[in-house]
């Protein structure tokens, strides 16, 4: 159930200031021969690129930048292959993926059977009393329906005859609900009679009892019932499983070509660990943290602003915004907020998880002390209620939308008329657009023809309007790879087709390979030093074995990263036969 980090980091962050040298100076690394497509716009493709203290030096031809190799530049032949500003997940969860790669990967299931299966085998080797975890799985992708279905998910009773002596806990692909078997819901003091805590549902069949699907709000009740379990660790033990997963987590994206990550929310404890680590060198991923919303109360608000940080650690850690703050669920729970009733389910409109006073009250929190707001929005009425929270906070406090760069996370539903508004407020539509190939499949059984053609994942007409639009992978939700999100970007073939979801709403591969570098570097007030290629900026690339800008577009799913550099240090380089 626990592996550990079994990797050895190339190169260990060391801080270096940069300073630039005289023309035709050492450079610490030089690529050379290959395709570097800069997105700078004065000079948008080269051949070779150097770097020195952490930052481009140069980037021209192969005869241009001969001139910076001297006896101590480590120089790396490229072959051909495409490098490009290193990839900012603009949106994941940085614990979160540690995490699951310690769970169960419930990701690639076909049947609920196969979970099941899996649970199964877990708790022959679980200890009684040991939870189970598990994160991935996904009602609607499976090939058949599980044998009984209350409310359009699955229930219980096969995870109580295979782990009736282990709690288990096992979390939907979107994060936004759990199922949980009786031993896990006896844990939490969960029965018929525990009513829905707020923004959240327990799922109950015919008789009043609970199936194990918890959604959105209550999944607090199961988790925390997990979190008073792990309370027996000593110090040390939950310090070691902590940075294992941190290990973990920075592995996963460095191989992935991921050189800056913005994490949706940790606790300031949490941050506090993570600082340590970047104290340490321990930490060659760029992190650009949002504080979660738990911590934005105004009795706390000393203890926030003390918390801010930016460029800490030679730029490996960014805390300056307060999010992912939820307002709706997720769109495959039908949990997303609505402004009209689902087409599957005529009695929902979705969930308002966190009330949009208390939402309004963070983000005046954050426009007083400087903070960044970020909102969870999927559903269309919860799309435009943070445009009208955003806009209400703006006027009453005399601000500038542009200048703050609020940030709406997800946009995924959007009514036509609050399309045009991102633009107008300023407000950031960070996407992931791997989500509209993955959920196009019940987009619209969900919705209708009308509304999903009107405003289901309309990046061409955000991106048209004049918003900046990110990109990104929601991991753990789906697999931190970038190449599933610019795939799915610049064709809508829904996963595991050649069947396009609304085609005029893809981007070209200009476009999705600028939301994201430069994008995400802009979402996070860093297109000054990272996002680009340009000299004096920050040396962060990945190299990659196909040129995805001008491969057949079914060939750049099984695009590979063959170095990952940060601040001009090699700290990922693919082996033989991975």
């Amino acid at each position: 159930m626990r592996r550990r980090a079994l990797f050895t980091l190339l190169i260990l962050l060391t801080p270096a200031a940069f300073a630039c040298g005289p023309a035709g100076a050492p450079a610490d690394l030089v690529l050379r021969d290959g395709k570097v497509v800069t997105m700078d716009p004065t000079h948008p493709e080269a051949q070779a690129i150097a770097m020195t203290g952490g930052k481009v030096m140069a980037v021209g031809s192969d005869s241009e930048i001969q001139r910076y190799v001297g006896d101590g530049t480590q120089v790396i032949d490229l072959q051909g292959h495409l490098a490009v500003p290193g990839f900012i997940e603009s949106h994941g969860h940085f614990t979160g993926l540690g995490s699951s790669l310690t769970q169960l990967d419930l990701m690639h299931a076909h049947t609920w059977q196969d979970i099941v299966d899996m649970v199964a085998a877990a708790a022959k080797d679980a200890k009684p009393g040991q939870w189970i975890l598990g994160r991935g799985w996904h009602q609607e992708k499976w090939d058949s329906p599980p044998p009984r279905i209350v409310a359009g998910f699955q229930t219980n009773d096969l995870l109580n005859q295979v782990a009736p002596n282990n709690p288990v806990m096992l979390t939907h692909a979107s994060g936004h609900a759990l199922i949980a078997n009786d031993a896990a819901l006896k844990l939490a003091e969960v029965s018929a009679s525990t009513p829905d805590p707020q923004g959240g549902e327990i799922i109950k069949d015919a008789r009043g009892r609970p199936t194990g699907i918890m959604v959105d709000g209550a999944e607090g009740l199961v988790r925390r019932a997990y979190g008073k379990s792990q309370a027996g660790r000593t110090p040390e033990q939950a310090q070691e499983d902590f940075r294992n997963e941190v290990h973990l987590a920075v592995h996963d994206a460095l191989s992935k070509g991921v050189t800056s990550f913005q994490d949706m929310g940790e606790s300031l404890a949490t941050i506090d660990e993570i600082k340590k680590m970047v104290d340490e060198g321990d930490m060659p991923l760029r992190l650009y943290i949002l504080v979660s919303q738990g911590e934005a109360t105004t009795e706390n608000e000393a203890n926030l602003v003390a918390h801010k940080m930016i460029d800490y650690g030679d730029g490996h850690l960014t805390v300056r915004a307060i999010g992912e703050i939820t307002s709706d669920g997720a769109l495959g729970s039908r949990s997303a907020w609505m402004l009209e009733p689902y087409s599957d389910d005529p009695n929902s409109t979705g969930l308002n998880v966190t009330p949009m006073a208390r939402i309004k009250e963070i983000a005046e929190i954050g426009a007083r002390d400087g903070f960044q707001i970020s909102v969870h929005a999927i559903g269309d009425r919860a799309n435009r209620e943070t445009l009208d929270a955003y806009e209400a906070v703006f006027k009453e406090m005399n601000l500038r939308g542009d200048t703050l760069r609020w940030r709406d996370e997800h946009s995924q539903l959007l009514n036509p008329s609050d399309i045009p508004r991102f633009a107008q407020l300023g407000v950031i539509a960070s996407m992931q657009g791997i989500h509209e190939c993955s959920d196009a499949p019940y987009v619209i059984p969900r919705l209708g023809e009308k509304r999903a053609e009107e405003g289901a994942y309309v990046w061409r007409k955000l991106w048209d309007s004049g918003a900046v639009v990110t990109n990104g992978t929601d991991v753990p939700v789906e697999d931190i790879d970038p190449m599933a999100s610019f795939h799915c970007s610049v064709t809508r073939y829904m996963v595991g087709t050649d069947s396009a979801f609304f085609a005029d709403q893809a981007l070209t591969r200009e476009e999705a390979l600028k939301t994201y570098t430069v994008n995400g570097a802009y979402a996070a007030f860093e297109e000054h030093e990272k996002g680009s290629l340009a000299p004096g900026m920050m040396g962060d690339v990945a190299v990659l074995d196909r040129d995805i800008m001008t491969v057949p577009a079914d060939s750049i799913l099984g695009t590979h990263v063959l170095y990952t550099i940060v601040g001009g240090k090699v700290v990922y380089q693919r082996e033989d036969g991975e």
